[in-house]
């Protein structure tokens, strides 16, 4: 038992430090209305160019210790050419088709903005994780499928997604938990906000110029006898029901994605 507490705590501290890395390399404020509302490497400004940049109707200018998205139209609309403009010059993630809301320094929404380019730019996303037991405390996990752009084959908590520009967190959660795990929240029992967990740390979109900054907000659930998840998007490639002491193992052998390994070190309550 001792070994395994030791075992518990050197896994917790990597991870702990894993979850909070600065950027590799030095980093700008990102600028538009006025507001800061992300990050941005000085080689990726050069990479993007101003002719991709003037096709798009927008420029970057170095103004006040950041650079400013300059364009006509509001912010959203600004911010969504530049990431057309990321796009055609091959620096952005991948294309969701999804808008993911932009906040100010102080949490303010003042515009949303394609999925893909959030990482590339050092945007601040949120994301819902949802951990499903059942009575007896076996918890279900899923493995996301082989063809994920991020931790491809990975393990994962029950479910676990972004907050969309138009979901409030409950929704987010509604959503999710149909999209990947085929159940309605309506037939699960005793959910309850567990936290959050916050990540920053360096991406490798944008050809490892991105940079993740992410508050995840968890959930835990009972799923009722005889309920089982049943993937509906195609991203999931199955389900496990899991003893306690195997997901513990499967923690301390990196089977699961760097998300939901601290959702779950949240939930054995070791943080």
């Amino acid at each position: 038992m001792e070994h395994m507490e030791q075992s518990v705590d050197r896994w917790l501290r990597n991870a702990l430090a894993q979850a909070q890395q600065p950027p590799l390399r030095p980093r700008q404020c990102l600028g538009i209305g006025g507001h800061v509302v992300g990050t941005v490497e000085q080689e990726f400004i050069q990479c993007l160019g101003a002719d991709v940049l003037q096709a798009n109707g927008l420029a970057l200018n170095w103004s006040h210790g950041l650079w400013q998205v300059q364009g006509e139209g509001d912010a959203t609309g600004c911010l969504n050419r530049l990431a057309q403009a990321m796009r055609a010059a091959g620096h952005c993630g991948a294309w969701r088709n999804e808008q993911l809301a932009v906040c100010n320094a102080q949490g303010r929404r003042i515009a949303t903005i394609e999925r893909g380019a959030v990482r590339p730019l050092g945007i601040a996303t949120q994301a819902v994780h949802l951990v499903g037991a059942v009575a007896d405390g076996r918890i279900w996990v899923q493995q996301r499928a082989d063809d994920k752009p991020t931790n491809p084959g990975k393990w994962d908590t029950l479910m676990g997604g972004m907050v969309s520009a138009e979901d409030t967190l409950a929704q987010a959660v509604e959503r999710e938990t149909w999209e990947e795990a085929g159940l309605r929240v309506g037939d699960l029992q005793d959910m309850r906000h567990g936290g959050h967990v916050d990540f920053a740390r360096p991406s490798q979109e944008a050809e490892g110029q991105g940079y993740m900054r992410e508050r995840i907000d968890w959930y835990a659930v009972t799923v009722p006898q005889g309920l089982r998840p049943d993937n509906q998007d195609g991203e999931v490639q199955g389900f496990e029901l899991l003893e306690r002491r195997e997901v513990v193992q499967w923690l301390l052998e990196d089977r699961f994605t760097p998300e939901a390994s601290l959702v779950l070190a949240a939930y054995f309550g070791w943080q």
